[in-house]
């Protein structure tokens, strides 16, 4: 049985439209569920194991890319939207109904992804949108107990495999050494 990496990829990474303009994004409720427009393609897709992006049940990675932040508006039930962590880089804009991460905003004009959102295409009906292209932060699998470590090698050639190549800071080892101890001093990882 193939790694699972996440529900969008794990049959695999399904092609996006030339042209497609965007689409609208709704969180998770039942009721009164948010709704944000995107009003072109996103860039930048891919698979990121961060401890931050929000996960859809069982995924090991999320699925997440960027749009200008002036292609971005809330469309319906924005009220429910709160700030996950407001010292973190990236302002997680999340239902507070569902807790589905709806955008991400990074308000530091230094920063040099100002002007981009963060946004998980998953959460559209809408059909065409660019595909993810790689995978980011796959060590970090490990700190948030998706993974243990000694399943790193079957994880990023079951990215290969989907044509996701898999990104870290320095060597997959020595990120998964600093992973490794990462998880065991959150107690996240039992020896």
């Amino acid at each position: 049985m193939a790694v699972k990496i996440h529900p969008s990829v794990d049959k695999g990474v399904t092609p996006g439209k030339k042209g497609f303009k965007g689409g609208t994004l709704t969180c998770k409720c039942a009721k009164a569920p948010v709704t944000v427009t995107l009003a072109s393609d996103v860039a930048f897709n891919h698979a990121c194991g961060c401890s931050k992006c929000w996960k859809p049940e069982g995924a090991a990675f999320s699925v997440v890319a960027v749009v200008g932040r002036d292609k971005l508006s809330v469309t319906a039930n924005g009220q429910k939207l709160k700030v996950v962590d407001a010292g973190a880089a990236i302002q997680r804009h999340a239902c507070t109904g569902c807790g589905v991460h709806m955008y991400g905003r990074i308000e530091n004009k230094g920063h040099p992804f100002y002007g981009f959102d963060f946004v998980h295409v998953e959460l559209s009906k809408d059909k065409g949108w660019a595909a993810p292209e790689f995978a980011a932060f796959v060590s970090s699998i490990i700190e948030t107990g998706s993974a243990r470590p000694e399943a790193m090698a079957a994880v990023r050639a079951r990215l290969k495999e989907l044509k996701l190549e898999p990104y870290d800071c320095l060597s997959p080892a020595l990120m998964d050494a600093i992973a490794t101890h990462t998880a065991k001093t959150k107690g996240v990882l039992k020896s």
